[in-house]
Order: structure tokens, then sequence, then C-alpha cells
């Protein structure tokens, strides 16, 4: 008798278990959407960085990375020290690849591609970069 009500008891516990770990969607700060609201996003994302992180290039060298998770070519923004650089596009159906040049003038000095992908919602934006040294 006594076996039988552990096993009904550890039953009953098990269920009960089960309904508090599940995830509680659509209260705000518990990993949730927040509601449902419909603002759910894919976080926009930079990969494919080339030349890649801190190697040393030439003055004027072409660079390019991918841009996933934006709203498109009018909300891709590219600055090397603070000056917007002009870039061109190619839309590869699930991203974008960026690419531009360094500014010929900047020579002997580390710079930093500074880049920001903007979505369709703010939360989803993106801002980031990478450095590379210019040699003369």
């Amino acid at each position: 008798m006594r076996i039988i009500k552990i096993l009904v008891t550890l039953y009953a516990v098990s269920f009960s278990g089960i309904g508090m770990a599940q995830s509680t969607g659509g209260h705000g700060g518990h990993g949730g959407s927040g509601g449902g609201s419909g603002t759910d996003c894919i976080k926009a994302k930079i990969s494919r960085n080339a030349p890649e992180h801190l190697a040393t290039v030439a003055p004027g060298s072409e660079f390019s990375f991918a841009a996933s998770g934006s709203n498109g070519p009018g909300h891709i923004h590219v600055s090397i020290k603070q000056h917007p650089i002009e870039v061109t596009l190619e839309d590869k159906d699930t991203f974008y690849l960026v690419k531009g040049r360094l500014p010929a003038e900047i020579k002997n000095t580390v710079v930093r591609i500074s880049v920001s992908l903007k979505s369709k919602f703010s939360k989803c934006d993106t801002e980031g970069g990478w450095l590379l040294k210019v040699s003369e």
C-alpha cells in the first residue's frame, strides 16, 4: 500500500513540474515575445568580413562583408573614422554582399570599418565592425 502512495505522489509531482517548466510566452522579462505584439525578430547580422579582423592592407584596398536580417539596401550604412563610405550591394537572396574601398588618403594607421544595419524593428538593429591595419 505504501508503494502505491509513493507512486501516486511521484506521478502527480511529475505532471505539475512539467507545467511549471514551460515557457511563459506572453509575459515580459521571461524570454517570451512580450505579449505577442508581432515584433519578434531575427537580429540583423554582420559576417564574412574580408579582409579579416586586424589584417594589414594597403591604402585604397577593397573590403566586403555579408549583411543579413537588414531591411534592405537603404538601411545598410558603413563608415570609417566617422565618414560615410560608399558601398555597393549585391542581393544574394538570404543576405546582401556589401563591398567598399578604404579611402586612399588613409595610411599608416588602424581603422575601424563601422557597420550599421537597420531592421524592420529597432530592437533588431545591429551595429558592429572590425579593425584593419593600413600600411603606407
